[in-house]
């Protein structure tokens, strides 16, 4: 039955065209939506506000020269340059729309002038570096853009245009780029990926404009047509059932832009094909799975090929934002996120959004929960985890992955995690290794570092085995497995957990981490409890990586410190840029504080025999000084079942401005491996007031009904479900 309902749908979008003449514009604004803005104007401050941002920007560009540089690298003037005369065409475009200026449509046709003497003369960017070229930017990824942008200031000023006019600029660039991207670099076009999206939208929109239902098709369903590639083939498999997107918040942030533009140009041309309603409403699952990854102060968290600052604000949640609450109906938690962006868009979409704002008096800053999406088009391929406490903008927020790798821009670090309090990431993932868009930081472009420090598993907070990175660093291997849901618990605000396996990362290990979020009305702040157990048949060197940000303050253990020669921690899998700063050993529980953010953390693990501890910062063989010299403390171990079961704590207080320092020390004392077997594993942990707690965890399969019981030491333990939190007397 599944099989024929697609088929059904399919068949509609390929057999209704294009037939009734097209009334423009048609992707993104109509007639009647620029009349009712303009009508709107002075009664909505949003609208307004953002109205006058967009006329600001382009009447500064209408007072100097139109300019159309020869290609350049990325990151450069000519790159920034189309960049911004894309931005400016559109811009003007709704402004001719909603004023009826024509000084506006008179500026977009200078420009396409210019474009249509020099597209013509180009060949392949000289700029590409194993990427398929553009002609005006270094890759094609970058021309796609351009084109998404400027075919909708085409379309409105398409009646406005001569039809000699027209000819030309459908001559000279647009059904030249089109061939660009269809003919030449059709594996770039079907590819699975945001590039492609990128991709189908630019064409998809360019035929739905110009009567091409060619190109429509090969939006809909790839260069052959067949339903392999395509916009809905994208919409099928980039996202989970939950909408959860493969390559990770950022680049979800990216891809927002051409999977929203698209469909709402195909909703205003072809309603009839509901395309807000494929795969149960898979774009609005998309647009909010993306926004309730976010941190309390609305970044997306750095997970992959990621920038540590993309926030909500980019333009293209604040795009997906208003088109999602306008298609969707959606609730006030989107005008929440209006709120934040400080804008709306130019078209229907913004419209409603603005009217329902208003002034923004009584309009609150959305507070995400915890929450978890599964991953994998099927949601069978692991997931991403997310535990939330606190309120406001002090939220505690406790992420960790162990999903699908991500493609080409996964990173090798199953099982990692991310934690954010009282406002800053305290121990981040270093995101990417890019100086996006500094022409003099290769370009622009991807740093050599990105492969080798970025993606590699010692730049994560998990563990490395054999200081290999997981998979050998290898994507297609990577590609092949995914991390594996174990349970996920948030219905308790106290005690909150999530739990996740990896045993496909290293031959004949096999990992499972288990992460609580406690609040305990006994502390100031809620705790975390870490345990990752990690089993084999034979012996392995296993290095628990905590990456922080701030200044170190003390450790308990005894250790050296290269204070007069340094050397790299390894010789590859990013070990290579890891100096070794100190180093310490030892057999008793190992404790260290750092000061971040005007708050102390304490980090307590349980004690391993013959431990060793490895203070390191990046920086080693960076000759160009492309990596941020961030600290990061590692502990070893070489054993064949191992068990990190540690606790990190927020506490105290500092203000330098006031000289204040408030309880620099952490609460807890010790944390005690009571036992650990392929049933369960059981811990304690020890506060200096005496308070104790006793963490009980199954290493079976999932399920919140079956007893355990489990020995250790002549001492039964006892629970039922997947885990059992017990607070014990002093």
């Amino acid at each position: 039955m599944k099989k024929i309902l697609l088929f059904v749908f399919l068949f509609s979008f390929s057999t209704v065209g294009l037939a009734k003449p097209i009334e423009h514009p048609c992707l993104f604004i109509s007639k009647r939506g620029a009349s009712e803005i303009r009508q709107n104007l002075d009664h909505l401050p949003l609208l307004r506000k953002s109205f006058l941002e967009t006329k600001k920007m382009v009447d500064a560009a209408l007072k100097h020269p139109i300019e159309v540089p020869p290609p350049g690298e990325a990151g450069s003037y000519s790159h920034e340059r189309h960049k911004q005369n894309y931005r400016e065409m559109r811009a003007a475009a709704l402004l001719f729309r909603i004023t009826g200026q024509e000084k506006y449509a008179r500026f977009i046709r200078r420009m396409l002038l210019k474009y249509a003497r020099m597209y013509p003369t180009l060949g392949p960017s000289p700029y590409a570096h194993n990427q398929a070229p553009g002609k005006i930017f270094h890759q094609m990824l970058n021309e796609t853009v351009w084109l998404v942008n400027t075919v909708q200031a085409y379309d409105c000023i398409y009646d406005w245009l001569t039809p000699e006019d027209r000819a030309l600029f459908e001559k000279n660039i647009f059904i030249p780029m089109a061939q660009w991207f269809t003919v030449k670099n059709a594996r770039e076009f079907n590819r699975i990926h945001n590039h492609g999206t990128w991709s189908v939208a630019a064409v998809g929109m360019l035929g739905l404009v110009i009567g091409n239902d060619n190109y429509v098709q090969e939006a809909l369903y790839g260069t052959k047509k067949d339903g392999n590639g395509g916009f809905l083939k994208q919409l099928d498999l980039l996202f989970s059932p939950d909408g959860y997107y493969m390559e990770g918040p950022y680049y979800i942030r990216y891809a927002l832009r051409p999977f929203f533009l698209f469909a709402e140009a195909l909703q205003r041309s072809k309603p009839q094909l509901k395309i807000f309603a494929y795969r149960d409403s898979i774009l609005k699952k998309a647009y909010y799975a993306a926004i309730e990854t976010t941190f309390p102060d609305g970044v997306f968290p750095p997970i992959n090929d990621a920038s540590r600052t993309m926030n909500v604000e980019a333009v293209g949640v604040v795009i997906a934002n208003d088109i999602a609450y306008y298609r969707y109906a959606c609730n006030k938690e989107l005008l929440g996120v209006a709120k934040m962006q400080g804008r709306v868009i130019l078209n229907d979409c913004g419209l409603a959004v603005a009217k329902d704002f208003g002034d923004g008096g009584k309009i609150d800053i959305p507070r995400w929960k915890s929450i978890e999406f599964r991953d994998g088009s099927d949601g069978k391929q692991g997931g991403l985890g997310i535990l939330r406490t606190g309120k406001g903008a002090d939220q505690t927020m406790l992420l960790m992955k162990y999903g699908v790798h991500g493609k080409g821009h996964g990173h090798f670090d199953e099982l990692h995690f991310i934690l954010y309090d009282h406002g800053n990431m305290v121990v981040p993932d270093y995101g990417f290794a890019r100086w996006i868009n500094i022409e003099p930081k290769f370009g622009g472009r991807y740093l050599p570092e990105n492969k080798t420090y970025a993606k590699q598993t010692i730049a994560h907070n998990t563990v490395t085995v054999d200081q290999t990175s997981q998979n050998k660093a290898n994507s297609k291997e990577a590609d092949k497995v995914s991390g594996e849901r174990h349970f996920f618990d948030a219905s308790n605000p106290q005690v909150q957990v999530m739990s996740a396996r990896a045993n496909h990362c290293y031959p004949g290990v096999k990992m499972q981490r288990t992460m609580f979020l406690i609040a305990d009305s006994s502390l100031s702040y809620p705790f975390v409890v870490d345990l990752y157990r990690l089993t084999s048949e034979t012996q392995h060197t296993y290095d628990y990586a905590l990456h922080y940000l701030g200044q170190f303050i003390t450790t308990n253990w005894k250790y050296v410190a290269h204070d007069s020669a340094q050397f790299p921690l390894g010789k590859q899998y990013g070990y290579q840029h890891l100096w070794n700063e100190a180093e310490g050993s030892g057999n008793e529980p190992f404790q260290f504080t750092y000061l971040y953010g005007g708050r102390y953390y304490s980090f307590l693990t349980a004690a391993q025999p013959q431990a060793q501890v490895f203070f390191t910062r990046i920086g080693a063989h960076d000759p160009n000084f492309n990596l941020r010299d961030e600290p990061a403390v590692i502990l070893r171990v070489r054993k064949k079942d191992c068990l990190f079961a540690s606790v990190i704590e927020p506490h105290g207080y500092f203000n330098e401005a006031q000289e204040s320092s408030e309880n620099p020390y952490p609460s807890f004392k010790t944390v005690k491996i009571i036992g650990s077997n392929p049933q369960g594993s059981v811990i304690e942990i020890t506060a200096k007031s005496g308070k104790r707690w006793r963490i009980m965890v199954t290493n079976q399969k999932a399920d919140a009904r079956k007893q355990h019981r489990l020995k250790f030491g002549g001492k039964e333990f006892t629970w039922v479900g997947n885990f059992k939190v017990v607070t014990l007397s002093k």
